[in-house]
Order: structure tokens, then sequence, then C-alpha cells
């Protein structure tokens, strides 16, 4: 009987060892792949269909920039982002993601934004808004007649416009991007992130390191295929 019982027991430790190393591998896999599907997820919310893009979307250098239109900080850096754009035409884009860290003031101007992006002239609008900041958020000041004035200077439909600003359309890409700002927890505006990766530490002599670095190893390995 004792032997009866040790050869099950040995029997049973036996098929249990098996099924260990059979299910290990598919347990690796499945891990494998909620990694991935993670790392696809935090990819794809760095980058939303409504979401601006300067320069060309095939460009393999993807700059992600989380942005107030309302900060002075972002207005400061705009131009050297313009400037990366400029001095690397073919291989950098950049992408921009509403941040509305200011109040009102923010949200009026992100919604006429986001009207401008539909209206295609999101670029000389953005530009408008940026280099006349001072008239319409100046020190907490809030104008919404001038930033739409502001705007229709740069080419927005002014009427068209102010039938859509808090149409549902609208505020859908606002409440999106606003769940994306918690996602990946921004803190300041402006964010960057360069293909993907958090632009840390920040400062503006290291966004142009990093998107150098990242435009010469693309070239590298273009030239290596």
């Amino acid at each position: 009987m004792f032997k009866k019982v040790t050869f099950m027991l040995s029997g049973a430790l036996i098929l249990t060892a098996a099924i260990v190393v059979i299910s290990k591998p598919a347990l690796l896999d499945m891990q494998a792949e909620a990694a991935n599907q993670a790392a696809a997820q935090a990819e794809s919310s760095l980058v939303r269909s409504h979401s601006p893009i300067l320069g060309p979307k095939e460009a393999p250098v993807k700059i992600v920039e989380f942005f107030d239109p309302a900060c002075e900080a972002c207005r400061a850096f705009y131009p050297l982002t313009k400037n990366i754009l400029e001095a690397y035409p073919e291989q950098v884009q950049l992408i921009m993601r509403y941040t509305p860290f200011h109040g009102e003031v923010s949200d009026t101007a992100i919604r006429v934004l986001e009207v401008a992006r539909r209206q295609e002239v999101f670029e000389p609008v953005l530009e408008a808004l940026l280099s006349r900041q001072d008239q319409w958020a100046s020190h907490g000041r809030f104008d919404e007649s001038a930033i739409l004035e502001i705007a229709s200077q740069a080419g927005l439909d002014q009427d068209a416009a102010e039938e859509q600003l808090n149409s549902a359309e609208i505020q859908a890409v606002i409440d999106q991007d606003m769940a994306d700002v918690k996602t990946h927890q921004i803190r300041q505006t402006p964010t960057f992130f360069i293909n993907g990766e958090l632009l840390d530490p920040f400062g503006m002599q290291e966004l142009i390191d990093v998107v150098k670095r990242e435009v010469e190893e693309v070239s590298e390995e273009e030239g290596g295929q």
C-alpha cells in the first residue's frame, strides 16, 4: 500500500512538473504580450488622430509637445521648435497636445486652435496667438474677443468658429487630451517626448541635442541599409 501511494505521489509530481514546463513558455509569452500591449497603449496615448502635426507626417523623429497657448514658456519655446523643423525639414515632425493648465483663458484659446485645425489654418493661427499672447492672456487677463480677432486676422473663419467652439466634437478632443495629460502625468508646459521618450533633463539645449542625436541615428540606420 505504501509503495502504491508513493508511486501515485511520484506520478502526480511528474505531471505537475510537466504542466509547469509546458505552461511556463506560454506564461512568458502572455507576459510579453501584455507588456507590448501596455507599451503600444502608452505610445498611442501620446498621439491621437486629432493631434495637430507640423512637419511631414512620415518624419521618423517625432516630437510630442504638451502645450498651453496661454503659457509664457510655451511661447518662448515655439521659435526653437520652429527652427528645429526648419533645420530638419524631412526628418522631424512636431505633434501638439492641448494642455489647458491656465483655466478659462487656456480652454478658450485651445477651442479656437482646434477649430483652426479643422479649418486647416492651425499653424498661422497658432503663431498669431503666441506672438500676441500678451494681448489676450497677460498676467491673468482674459480677453476672448481678442483671441477671436487675432485668430481671424490669421485666417480663421470667425463666424463659423463661433458656432463650433462649444460643440460636442471640440469638447471630446479636449477631454481626450486631458485624459492623456493624466496618463502621462504631465505637470508642466511645455513637456516634450522625443520618439516616445520624455525629455529629461528639460531645457532648450537638451531638446536640440536629443533631436540631433535621434536624427543622426536615423541617418546612420538608413545609410547602413
